[in-house]
């Protein structure tokens, strides 16, 4: 990603913006280890409809989420232009399946606001607050309610 594709909106959190559809979320950047592209993944029988499957990242099975299928939005099938967000979220290692990453934010706190209350309950597990920016919305995700209960690590 280039120096011009970071944007400063104050001092604060460094996040990694990406696109979901037509929506954009973001995660905070302490979280990501790498962005890399799509790769097939080996699907794993009786998995969530939202687990992709897992793929080979120098030699570590790393399971990939389906974000859109995740949080109920549109999913389309994986194309080489879909991108992998690895991030880590107590001590467990996994993929994001993005279609593209946009921005490099730094958010001020007092731009990120809380889910509203409109926002289902589910919504709200998966979104901790909304960024509101000029004609755009984002909303940041809580990597570690990504994953189901029984592949999470304690």
């Amino acid at each position: 990603m280039s120096n011009t594709a970071r944007k400063s909106i104050g001092y604060g959190v460094e996040m990694v913006a990406f696109r979901v559809g037509p929506q954009e979320f973001c995660v905070d950047i302490k979280a990501v280890r790498e962005i890399r592209g799509w790769t097939p993944a080996t699907t794993l029988p009786h998995a969530p409809h939202y687990i992709m499957g897992v793929i080979n990242l120098r030699g570590t099975v790393l399971p990939v989420v389906n974000l859109a299928a995740r949080l109920g939005l549109h999913v389309d099938e994986p194309t080489p232009r879909h991108v992998i967000i690895v991030v880590q979220a107590e001590d467990q290692t996994f993929g994001l399946l993005v279609d593209a990453v946009s921005d490099i934010l730094s958010v001020s706190p007092e731009l990120m606001q809380g889910a509203p209350d409109l926002a289902q309950d589910s919504a709200k597990a998966f979104v901790s607050s909304v960024i509101a920016l000029e004609d755009r919305m984002i909303a940041r995700v809580i990597p570690e309610r990504m994953l189901p209960e029984r592949l999470r690590l304690n």
